[in-house]
């Protein structure tokens, strides 16, 4: 229980901007009120300004509003509760688990567009690792941008983990297979493979990710067992944009399963547009599996979607 408080009043104070438009705004609106046609007008607004999504929007509208007029429910009270309960369910349990090897290193593969914060992402999963007990390993595979491996090696350096780079312009595939070289001869837990910024719509980058894939693969069987896509959540839709473009470009040609098996949900507490984490989740159904709530490496959660969704409803506000 403790532990659930405390993720809880990390999560208030992240989604201090999300909830003052979603939960206040929706408590302002429905409390007190009976229900009816403008009154779901006007929720369905509130819920689509808050980067819920259409999709999922208009899923819980129509609901409701097939409630309303069957005389199921009929106060905004029950609406609120209705809305909390339906968000929680939108994600099963092994959703938000990172996948484990069974044997030998666990490859996190990491990738984003540029200025999304992914090489403090990598800090701060590394940091949790390591507190869960875990020895961890970096490749820097991002060789092209100037000053990513020195950005990477001082994050190394504060949290006591080692990096295995290459040079600067190589091939960003030799420094993944030197890592996983490495992982194996020197039995870490898991590695982690920082990746070069790249737009969703750079074919050749994009292609470049599914050749690391297949040099991790061949390297460790089942690697990477975790493709995990950094996104900044004030960007809103653009967000849920770039989720669905890497997912697809990483999609494996056979239509086999998701490119994409997580996402690090990047800047959580800055932004009013918390909402984006239910949109992604119902649109693309690749899971949030870590949020970032602040600048230090401890700023970081294994998403939870009870503790979020009674983070976002909360009507207290945490102390200082």
């Amino acid at each position: 229980m403790a532990f659930f408080k405390s993720i809880l009043g990390k999560l208030k104070q992240g989604l201090a901007k999300t909830r003052e438009v979603l939960s206040v705004g929706l408590r302002s609106l429905l409390l007190g009120r009976k229900l009816d046609e403008a009154l779901i007008n006007d929720l369905e607004s509130k819920l689509i300004a808050a980067d819920v999504g259409t999709k999922t929007t208009t899923r819980l509208v129509t609901q409701i509003r097939a409630d309303f007029r069957s005389g199921t429910i009929s106060t905004g009270d029950e609406v609120l509760a209705y809305l909390k309960d339906e968000l929680k369910r939108l994600w099963p349990e092994e959703d938000r688990r990172l996948r484990i090897a069974g044997a030998g290193p666990t490859v996190i593969l990491v990738t984003g567009v540029n200025g999304v914060g992914k090489t403090t992402s990598i800090a701060k999963m590394c940091s949790h690792l390591r507190h869960e007990g875990k020895s961890v390993l970096l490749g820097a595979c991002d060789t092209f941008r100037a000053g990513a491996v020195r950005q990477l090696e001082i994050w190394s350096e504060r949290l006591g983990v080692e990096v295995v780079k290459g040079q600067q312009g190589g091939d960003p595939a030799a420094v993944a297979f030197d890592a996983c070289a490495a992982a194996k001869s020197r039995g870490v837990d898991v590695l982690i493979l920082d990746t070069a910024g790249r737009l969703q719509t750079q074919d050749p980058l994009m292609r470049q990710l599914t050749k690391l894939r297949s040099v991790i693969a061949k390297q460790i069987p089942g690697g990477p067992h975790e493709t995990l896509l950094v996104l900044d959540a004030t960007t809103g839709q653009n967000a849920l944009r770039q989720a669905e473009e890497f997912d697809r470009a990483l999609r494996p040609a056979d239509g086999g399963s998701t490119g994409l098996t997580g996402i690090f949900l990047t800047k959580l507490d800055g932004t009013a547009k918390g909402g984006i984490v239910i949109a992604i989740k119902d649109t693309t159904n690749v899971p949030v599996k870590f949020v970032g709530t602040g600048e230090t490496p401890e700023d970081v959660q294994p998403f939870d979607p009870n503790s979020f969704v009674e983070a976002l409803f909360a009507e207290d506000v945490p102390g200082a």
